[in-house]
Formats: structure tokens, C-alpha cells, sequence
């Protein structure tokens, strides 16, 4: 009895005795590599030829309207136009309608001047004679100092410009300025009934010089 009380007592003190189980070290996890996304479907990735593209684009419209003004800020510094180049032109009317010589003549007879729409859509004058028949020639109305177009004065027998007090007479020759130049020229001929303008191309007959309108 006793020997067995003695065998249970080791078995019990073995038991509280016993050694925990040794822990293992943690094993290092090697770092993930990023897992790439996918663009999705609507995402807009531009390459290199659409970013091209689109730069082309934006030069374009941008372009355009710089382009525009630049060209009118140049259109402001061309002196006024003279008696033009090309083929006849029709002369024109204030409604736009063709000019019939015969008509014009009468409705406006000697020693009245009125204007039509000639060569370059300038101005001109057409010259009516006391015999009723239309000058060879026509002047252009755009005054040579800065382009406004200058009036016939009937008692005064010329033109004289409001703006800055230039004058031309009968046949348009400047005799004072500040305009630096006559006033341009054109032919005038009927054909078929119309007043017909051509570019005057000849030495001008009032200044016996080339014309500077040339």
C-alpha cells in the first residue's frame, strides 16, 4: 500500500515537472509584387500619336482666329487701293445692278458726278459730257491720303475730301495735299449697252508719268 502511494507521488511530481515544447521562429514572408490594375474599358490612356493629335488640334483652333486679327492688323496699314488688275468689270449701281451706259448719262447728266461700284469694289466716278455720252475714263473715288472716299463739289468744279482738306480737280490730278497722289483711273467702255471698267495700265494723262496705282 505503501509502495503504491509512493509510486502515484512521482508520477504526479513528473508530471508537474514536464518541459512546455520549444516555440519556432516565425518564417520571413517575402513582400508581394504589386498586382497591376487594369485600365478599365471607359479609362482614356493617350499614347504618344493621340497626344499628338490632339495637340495638333488645339494649335489649330487656337491658330485660326490669331491668324485672323494678325491679318487685319496688317489690312489696316496697306495703303488704299488703285485702279486694280484683271480682266472688265460691269460698273455697278447702288442696288447692284449693271450700269447701262445710255441710262446712267441721262439720270445723271453734265455736269453732275455720281458713283458706281468699280474695279477692286472701289468707288468710281463716271463722267457724263454735255453731248450725253460717258467719259472714256472713270476716277476712283478713294481719296490718297488715308482712303476715304472724297465727294464732287459742283460749284466748286472738284473734289474735295472733308476728312483732312485734300483736293483734286475736274480730272481727279491732286492740287492739294495732304494727299500725296492723284486720284487712280480706269477705262470706261460700253459693251453691249453696259459700262464696263478696265485697269488703266498707260501713262497717266494729267501728270504725263506712269501711274502709280501700277
Amino acid at each position: 500500500m505503501l509502495f503504491r502511494a509512493m509510486i502515484v507521488a512521482l508520477v504526479a511530481s513528473a508530471t508537474g515537472f514536464s518541459v512546455s515544447p520549444l516555440r519556432t521562429a516565425a518564417r520571413p514572408v517575402a513582400p508581394r509584387a504589386p498586382t497591376p490594375v487594369a485600365a478599365s474599358a471607359d479609362g482614356f490612356v493617350p499614347d504618344m500619336q493621340r497626344r499628338t493629335i490632339m495637340n495638333l488640334v488645339l494649335l489649330g483652333g487656337a491658330g485660326v482666329p490669331v491668324l485672323w486679327l494678325a491679318g487685319g492688323f496688317v489690312y489696316f496699314f496697306i495703303p488704299a487701293g488703285g485702279g486694280g488688275g484683271g480682266a472688265g468689270l460691269t460698273a455697278k449701281d447702288a442696288l447692284g445692278d449693271d450700269v447701262l451706259s445710255a441710262k446712267w448719262a441721262e439720270a445723271h447728266p453734265f455736269p453732275t458726278r455720281s458713283l458706281v461700284q468699280g474695279l477692286k469694289g472701289d468707288a468710281h466716278y463716271l463722267i457724263a459730257k454735255a453731248d450725253g455720252s460717258l467719259e472714256n475714263y472713270a476716277i476712283n473715288a478713294v481719296c490718297t491720303h488715308l482712303g476715304c472716299v472724297v465727294p464732287w463739289n459742283r460749284a466748286a468744279n472738284k473734289y474735295m475730301c472733308p476728312c483732312h482738306g485734300s483736293q483734286y480737280d475736274f480730272t481727279g490730278k491732286v492740287i492739294r495735299g495732304p494727299a500725296p497722289l492723284s486720284l487712280a483711273l480706269a477705262h470706261l467702255d460700253t459693251v453691249d449697252g453696259k459700262a464696263v471698267l478696265t485697269p488703266w495700265k498707260e501713262t497717266d494723262f494729267r501728270t504725263n508719268v506712269a501711274p502709280w496705282w501700277k
